[in-house]
């Protein structure tokens, strides 16, 4: 079974992380594959990432021989966690995550470097690293307090419980929490607006924003 598919229509890419058995973990070549697709799907008017099954992405796969110390954990960040989430946020056209259950650490952190985030009701959020003796990666150090400020950034992280999609929506994690039965139809309507929009401005505003973060920090 490919780690995730990739279908076109109107201008949307939707990539889905396709590793149900396991929540969707990250492994070496789930990583490898995303980074790729999501690099070929900047030719497109929209990208959507979404998980298969009942999750969006569990995080690093602990089971994968490559997580228990076969490769250098610093090198496996800068080789393959870098250059994936560098793929959304350098993306020229807007990225939505569309959050159809758990998003675990690096899972989580994910979709939180997509330029829009939506959620079922039934989907959390769980920075769960501390829970194994780690501090967030794939850029959730920076992600989190940007979105929600610091106290609530630690909170999550320091104690690593689920923080559901309309809680996430509150604290300005999210863009919205909506109802799953009419999830698929909203991610397909904000895609469908977007395609249809001005490309251009839409990658200059991101470059921009980009630009107004970094100068800011």
């Amino acid at each position: 079974m490919t780690t995730l598919t990739v279908t076109k229509a109107e201008g949307v890419t939707t990539i889905t992380l396709n590793r149900p058995e396991v929540m969707n973990a990250l492994n070496r070549a789930l990583r490898a594959e995303l980074t790729a697709a999501l690099v070929a799907a900047w030719s497109s008017r929209v990208i959507v990432l979404t998980g298969a099954g009942r999750a969006f992405c569990s995080g690093q796969d602990l089971g994968d021989a490559q997580a228990l110390g076969a490769l250098d954990f610093e090198a496996t960040l800068n080789d393959e966690y870098v250059p994936m989430i560098r793929a959304i946020t350098e993306a020229p056209v807007p990225v939505i995550a569309a959050v159809n259950g758990a998003a675990a650490g690096a899972g989580a952190n994910l979709a939180l470097a997509c330029d829009l985030v939506i959620a079922a009701e039934s989907a959390t959020f769980i920075q769960a690293f501390a829970r194994i003796g780690l501090i967030p990666d794939a850029g959730g150090t920076s992600f989190l307090p940007r979105r929600v400020g610091l106290q609530r950034a630690m909170g999550a992280a320091l104690l690593a419980e689920p923080v559901s999609a309309r809680q996430a929506e509150a604290w300005g994690m999210i863009w919205e929490a909506v109802p799953d039965d009419r999830f698929a139809e909203v991610v397909a309507a904000r895609a469908a607006k977007l395609a249809a929009g001005p490309t251009g401005a839409y990658a200059a505003l991101k470059t921009g924003v980009a630009r107004g973060v970094r100068s800011a920090a």
